[in-house]
């Protein structure tokens, strides 16, 4: 089944940018389904970041990234994802995952989203 793979974090300083990637590897989901990046920072529940339909490109975020982060797809052939992150603050440290949701509507729950990446780590240094 596919797998997904994130990479691109790191450490950067509060104001700075970074940009994940996420990439499926052993096969894709099909035609129809969604993608999308949540987060866990230390000692707190994983989140939602933003999510895209991969047919349309429509796209939902985070009330707290909203204007900062921009969720695309880099190549919609083998969907690949990127997160573009801008004007980062220090509350946005965390492990980054990448997730994909084959069926059903786009949404910001956790439990919907049927496959998961192992994460990337960001660090934003005040």
């Amino acid at each position: 089944q596919p797998q997904l793979v994130e990479s691109g974090g790191g450490l950067v300083q509060a104001g700075g940018s970074l940009r994940l990637s996420c990439a499926a590897s052993r096969g894709t989901f099909g035609t129809t389904y969604n993608m999308g990046w949540f987060r866990q920072a230390p000692g707190q529940e994983r989140e939602f970041v933003a999510a895209i339909t991969w047919s349309d490109g429509d796209t939902i975020y985070a009330d707290s990234v909203k204007g900062r982060f921009t969720i695309s797809r880099d190549n919609p052939k083998d969907s690949t994802l990127s997160l573009q992150m801008d004007s980062l603050k220090t509350e946005d440290t965390a492990v980054y995952y990448c997730a994909a949701q084959i069926l059903g509507s786009l949404t910001i729950t956790e439990s919907a989203y049927d496959y998961w990446g192992r994460g990337t780590r960001v660090t934003v240094s005040s």
